[in-house]
């Protein structure tokens, strides 16, 4: 099945906007993996200090 592309030129923030609508349903996830990832760097960075 073929997906339409669209071409034209629209205003960031309402591809923005229709982004955040189409995936709401896992957004929350996404967000808490960004947050674990970044306790694992912060986490990862001060580890050599503690040794």
């Amino acid at each position: 099945m073929a997906t339409l592309i669209d071409t034209g030129a629209r205003p960031m923030l309402t591809e923005l906007r229709s982004v955040l609508t189409r995936c709401r349903a896992t957004l929350w996830q996404d967000a808490a993996g960004a947050a674990a990832l970044m306790v694992l760097l912060i986490a990862g960075l001060h580890l050599p200090g503690l040794v």
